[in-house]
């Protein structure tokens, strides 16, 4: 017994990485896959950070260009700008644009063109929330990735440490020493799993509210640009 404790004592893990390197098969499988999960999360945090600030850039640009503008023709010029390509509030414009056109071919260059009738106009909110919308939907891609990581990193934690806990006790079963030194170490060893999986989990859930919230504030920045568009129009007698 006393050779066992001594043996046991020599196997106990100094550091983390000893830890992990003397884990069973299973704990591994599971930092390994919860590894990924993280390299997937800070991937998509990295990404979505430079779209949105690229995508943030470029509209304060546009619509600052946009609140200058004079009349219709001026914000055609406006659309076909860089600063247009590049913003999804130059791509709103430029759907509206191009559904005025479809509804009064000509209509944007002649200002006395008979204006819009009300379907017209109901029909080109519609076409403006339906744009807005696929902005959204571009902008929000991966991101619901943070919010799924961040709510099944824990589970998968907690399951390793369940399959962590249980081979612990089959090895102490088969050995016969139940005291603390032989359990403390396979113990240990399975929590590693829960600490991996909160360290995965706590990053993605801040990341999908961050993102979350630009996205939000974003689709009202849109929502409130399809009234100045409609706006605009009605200061040019098109609606």
């Amino acid at each position: 017994m006393t050779l066992l404790v001594a043996q046991l004592a020599g196997a106990v893990p100094t550091s983390a990485w000893e830890m992990v390197s003397h884990a069973s098969a299973v704990t591994k499988g599971v930092l390994l896959f919860l590894a990924l999960l993280s390299v997937t999360s800070w991937g998509i945090m990295l990404l979505k950070w430079r779209e949105f600030r690229s995508v943030e850039a470029a509209g304060r640009a546009f619509v600052a260009d946009f609140e200058r503008t004079a009349d219709l023709e001026a914000v055609r010029e406006l659309v076909a700008g860089e600063h247009g390509a590049a913003s999804p509030f130059g791509r709103v414009l430029r759907r509206a644009l191009n559904f005025f056109a479809e509804m009064k071919p000509g209509a944007l260059r002649d200002p006395h063109a008979a204006p819009l009738t009300g379907s017209q106009v109901e029909a080109l909110r519609l076409v403006l929330d339906s744009e807005s919308a696929d902005e959204r939907e571009r902008l929000g891609r991966f991101i619901p990735w943070l919010a799924t990581i961040g709510s099944v990193s824990p589970l998968i934690g907690l399951l390793g440490t369940v399959l962590g806990v249980i081979d612990a006790f089959v090895g102490i079963a088969v050995s016969g020493s139940g005291n603390l030194g032989a359990v403390a170490p396979g113990v240990a060893e399975a929590l590693t799993a829960t600490a991996a999986a909160l360290a995965v989990a706590i990053p993605a859930v801040f990341g999908y509210n961050a993102c979350a919230n630009r996205l939000n504030r974003l689709d009202g920045a849109l929502e409130s640009f399809g009234a100045e568009i409609i706006a605009l129009m009605v200061r040019e007698g098109r609606i």
